[in-house]
């Protein structure tokens, strides 16, 4: 059969028309629409612009092939159980902290904050040079989780409270929102703790429900405004030094990404633990100062009270070990690294 020009032409459409089809069949199939539940609401200083900085940042840099849409705690699922949302895959992902997850994780605290712990530089080496991110990363995946390190804390304050404590006996039968195993360590003195999130604190404190409260650094208390009802803020942060957040995702969705998707998004909270970090440091004066002008009383705990805390973390991180495999596993990780650093951190810091 002779293949005239109508015929050429016609045939020449059509794989035009089919390649356009595939093209267009890709770029959706790399367009991803995700939902991410946050612990934390986009109101709370440096916390909240840093996950809706981040989701931006990632968008612009994918040409918008991936969007996170941001839901602030409670509109998907409550703020406190984000991670199994997240590995069944109800959620796509969430911005969150590991010291949440401790009644499935408890072991996972170490990706978060530890008593006593390290700084930012310590934290960081341990995470990325000491082998943390792949502990991080093996214990999430066990459930389909793929965790990405996505926010500095800053050293916080250790507690907000209603009345000078000037001993440690004035601790016993307070009711107090503490955050991981230094709840464990309150409880040592008599305090009843429990976990709130963010939101919850302060009409918890304004109905009596708790008597003091630990939260954050001073900037993102101010925001929460535990300084209109508790007047006397305790330092050092002796409990959470430097504090991990962390976006998580579900495993499957994670696979889904492009090689180029997935990489934004390493980059995007890479960008994320810098920016929050700088953020904070910059504003603790400021916040410092504004809470004395408001009548509160701005202390420093004894040395021989921070030397009693110590001890008592002692006794409750050889407990933990004791009792559960996998959190000794974790920690002997995490003191092995801490002990090998010891002797850079002399030489090379001033104290």
């Amino acid at each position: 059969m002779r293949v005239t020009p109508l015929l050429r032409a016609a045939g020449l459409a059509a794989l035009a028309g089919g390649l356009i089809l595939a093209t267009a069949t890709d770029a959706d199939a790399q367009r991803q629409r995700w939902k991410l539940a946050s612990s934390y609401g986009s109101n709370l200083d440096v916390f909240g612009e840093n996950i809706k900085r981040t989701l931006d940042n990632i968008d612009v840099a994918t040409d918008g092939s991936l969007k996170i849409q941001f839901f602030e705690p409670g509109a998907l699922v409550p703020a406190l159980q984000v991670f199994d949302a997240v590995s069944t895959g109800s959620v796509d992902a969430s911005y969150t902290s590991s010291g949440f997850h401790a009644g499935k994780l408890p072991h996972a605290i170490f990706f978060s904050s530890v008593p006593f712990g390290p700084s930012v530089n310590e934290y960081f080496a341990w995470m990325i040079g000491g082998g943390g991110n792949e502990l991080h990363a093996a214990e999430y995946g066990k459930y389909n989780v793929v965790p990405k390190v996505c926010g500095i804390v800053v050293a916080e304050s250790s507690g907000w409270f209603r009345k000078e404590v000037t001993s440690l006996e004035e601790l016993r039968g307070m009711k107090m929102r503490f955050f991981g195993l230094g709840a464990k360590v309150m409880e040592k003195f008599g305090v009843s703790t429990q976990l709130l999130a963010g939101g919850d604190i302060y009409p918890a404190l304004e109905l009596g429900s708790i008597d003091a409260t630990e939260f954050s650094y001073p900037s993102l208390d101010k925001a929460l405004g535990f300084y209109q009802i508790a007047k006397h803020n305790y330092f050092p942060g002796w409990h959470q030094q430097a504090s991990l957040l962390e976006v998580i995702m579900n495993a499957d969705k994670w696979k889904s990404l492009t090689d180029g998707q997935r990489r934004v998004v390493d980059m995007a909270c890479g960008d994320a633990n810098l920016w929050s970090m700088g953020r904070a440091e910059a504003s603790q004066g400021d916040a410092i100062a504004f809470h004395q002008s408001k009548g509160v009383t701005v202390h420093k705990w004894p040395d021989e009270t921070i030397a009693a805390f110590q001890k008592a973390w002692n006794e409750v991180v050889e407990e933990q070990a004791a009792s559960n495999p996998d959190f000794n596993r974790i920690y002997q990780a995490y003191k092995a690294f801490r002990d090998k650093y010891a002797p850079w951190k002399e030489l090379g810091y001033l104290k």
